[in-house]
């Protein structure tokens, strides 16, 4: 389902997926194993119109045509939740670059404060992959969509596990091009800006602390 830059990803796969991570009784490895296999399937979904550029191949019997992807791409996790997404997406796409950027939330403002940004200097001909499994109140991926913006990013793809009305009006009010892909668009955040029903804290269920 696609609403106004936003695509539900309605897969079986997807939503049996998240129902297990959504369960406070799934223990850390699961929980980080299904964030990564979820990655997996909506970065499937993120990449569908990527440009290719046609090749030929020979394989064992005759030349083959075939294609090639066109475009540079560069996964970005925000950490530390982010980083359980990003070692099934290099298998995926091995020839992926990747950035870094560091932001911790602060729990009084609950603003975003960066300790990280680790990014090609000119990301003009990159197509970016955001990954980020909460869009919660966008905070944090503004705070990240600014530093991509401003190294000369033009095309840029946002994936969620879970996003919050909330958050996405947030995003679009300031960047209303960024295509947005999530497994789920819950009910509202609560009075800490938690995702309802959500699923917890993404980085203390993935790793444990």
């Amino acid at each position: 389902m696609a609403v106004k830059q936003v695509t539900v990803i309605d897969h079986p796969l997807v939503q049996e997926k998240l129902t297990r991570l959504r369960d406070k009784r799934t223990p850390s490895p699961e929980f980080r194993r299904l964030l990564g296999e979820l990655a997996v399937l909506l970065v499937f979904e993120a990449t569908r119109d990527l440009r290719l550029r046609p090749t030929r191949v020979r394989t064992p019997l005759a030349v083959a045509r075939g294609h090639r992807l066109r475009d540079n791409l560069l996964l970005v996790p925000v950490l530390r939740a982010g980083l359980a997404l990003v070692e099934p997406l290099t298998r995926l796409i091995p020839e992926a670059r990747i950035g870094f950027i560091g932001l911790r939330r602060d729990e009084q403002t609950l603003q975003p404060e960066a300790y990280l940004e680790k990014l090609p200097a000119d990301l003009t001909d990159c197509e970016v992959l955001l990954l980020d499994p909460m869009l919660a109140t966008g905070g944090s991926a503004l705070a990240a969509l600014e530093m991509l913006t401003a190294r000369g990013a033009r095309r840029i793809r946002l994936v969620n596990v879970l996003a919050a009305p909330e958050g996405v009006r947030n995003i679009h009010a300031r960047f209303p091009r960024v295509a947005i892909y999530t497994a789920a668009l819950d009910k509202r955040l609560n009075k800490l800006g938690y995702i309802v029903p959500g699923l917890g804290d993404a980085g203390d269920r993935a790793f444990g602390v």
